[in-house]
């Protein structure tokens, strides 16, 4: 149930971590960081994307806290310090994306009303924005604005369309075999290469990840399952569907990564268009984890999202209190060229 660090990723100070359980017995690792200024701007509930766990968040947690925010993070099912669902502890799985809808409602009822200051707002990453919008029409009531980063409305790179993916990927679950990887094997980002990899462009923040995953794999998760990607593809058909964003009637600003090669831009975009009060931008140039890219790129983000949310944009004095280390470590295979390309 701890939270861990590494250097590189330094945790901030005084969570309160805890775990619950959903009415379907899995248990949901979540951690509470309340701001030590007075008023609060709100709690803002972190929703991360698939392999995602809330160590990964700790430089947005902290700049959200020096904002005036507080924060609440947790770990999907299936993932993090969350329960895992199946006997291969590295297989991405979900049966149904409606089990993550019931992640976020028992967070909500037994986390952010009873122990989180008002107002509320959600920051979601990929699955994590896809989750938010199929939660929307439950949980809306007591949403003040919605910042969904890279959502995973449509999908791109398939092999095939993702209608034969889908075709696919339903048969095979329906007789039996959808606790097998699609692709990625059990192995998680560790193994990856940083000039081949879709998801940042820093090479810093790729090593810190990789770091992370080597130090601590039991967090980790490979690729996704038959299930997980038949699901996933069944929930992006419902929130496309003509009459899905209607339902949505929280404030919702979608912001989409220039030089995505993990989701469809184009569909986010359509679907920003039809919502009641939504909005989309694009940050041009950032991939899909945009806020673990470079500060050019997750500067840009951060500022989109202050701006959104109210109260966000005034300008505060930084919260130190909050933060276990100064300064960011660059790790050592970083070049003092490479760190100024960054920064440029």
């Amino acid at each position: 149930m701890e939270l861990v660090q590494i250097d590189e990723n330094p945790m901030p100070k005084d969570a309160i971590i805890g775990m619950c359980e959903t009415n379907d017995g899995v248990k949901l690792r979540h951690a509470v960081w309340r701001n030590k200024k007075s008023p609060t701007k709100g709690t803002v509930l972190l929703l991360g994307g698939r392999t995602e766990y809330i160590e990964k968040n700790y430089e947005t947690i902290i700049d959200l806290l020096d904002k005036g925010f507080d924060v609440l993070a947790f770990d999907w099912r299936g993932q993090g310090g969350s329960s895992r669902l199946v006997a291969n502890k590295k297989l991405g799985f979900v049966d149904n994306f409606s089990h993550y809808v019931t992640d976020i409602e028992t967070i909500f009822s037994n986390v952010a009303l009873p122990d989180c200051r008002a107002p509320y707002f959600i920051l979601g990453h990929s699955t994590g924005s896809l989750v938010a919008l199929l939660a929307a029409p439950i949980i809306g009531p007591h949403i003040q604005r919605m910042v969904l980063g890279s959502p995973m409305l449509g999908l791109i790179g398939l092999p095939f369309s993702q209608t034969i993916v889908k075709y696919i990927t339903a048969t095979l679950h329906v007789i039996g075999l959808g606790r097998i990887f699609v692709s990625g094997g059990p192995n998680p980002q560790a193994s990856r290469i940083f000039e081949k990899n879709k998801l940042t462009s820093s090479k810093i923040k790729f090593l810190q990840i990789k770091k992370f995953a080597e130090k601590f794999p039991n967090l980790t998760i490979g690729g996704p399952s038959v299930s997980w990607v038949f699901s996933a593809i069944r929930a992006i058909e419902e929130v496309n569907d003509q009459d899905f964003a209607a339902k949505v009637t929280v404030p919702t600003l979608l912001i989409c990564a220039g030089n995505e090669q993990v989701v469809d831009n184009n569909v986010a975009e359509h679907f920003g268009r039809r919502l009641r009060s939504g909005k989309t931008l694009t940050i041009t140039g950032a991939k899909h984890e945009i806020l673990q890219e470079r500060d050019i790129y997750r500067e840009q983000f951060l500022a989109a999202f202050y701006a959104f949310v109210p109260g966000g944009d005034k300008k505060e004095k930084s919260n130190d209190a909050i933060k276990t280390a100064p300064n960011e470590t660059i790790p050592n295979e970083i070049s003092p060229n490479e760190i100024k390309a960054e920064n440029a």
